[in-house]
């Protein structure tokens, strides 16, 4: 299996409330996905960081293989949610695959 741990910060012109709004439409469209994009084990966005936090969201995955987290990349659903909802609201994103 194949951990996919992805970190966002929101762009700074974001107000509080329009990060929240963000927040919640990125943990809803991506933990959506399992299900419907093949290969997902697990899925959780984390959107609710200490203030001692430098990051704005979490994104923790679990895929059956490092093939299936490839598919996930340009599985349709995924890129629908990710130009959608992340993309335009982000402007950080650091990213770690493992395998476990």
């Amino acid at each position: 299996m194949v951990k996919h741990v992805i970190l966002w910060t929101l762009k700074d012109e974001l107000t509080a409330e329009e990060k929240l709004q963000v927040k919640k439409g990125i943990k809803e469209g991506l933990e959506g996905l399992k299900g419907v994009v093949p290969g997902i084990v697990e899925i959780r966005v984390n959107i609710d960081g200490l203030a001692s936090s430098n990051a704005d969201l979490m994104l923790d995955s679990t895929f059956e293989s490092e093939e299936a987290l490839k598919a996930y990349a340009v599985n349709p659903a995924h890129v629908a949610v990710a130009d959608g909802k992340v993309r335009p609201y982000t402007k950080l994103r650091s990213c770690l695959d493992y395998e476990i």
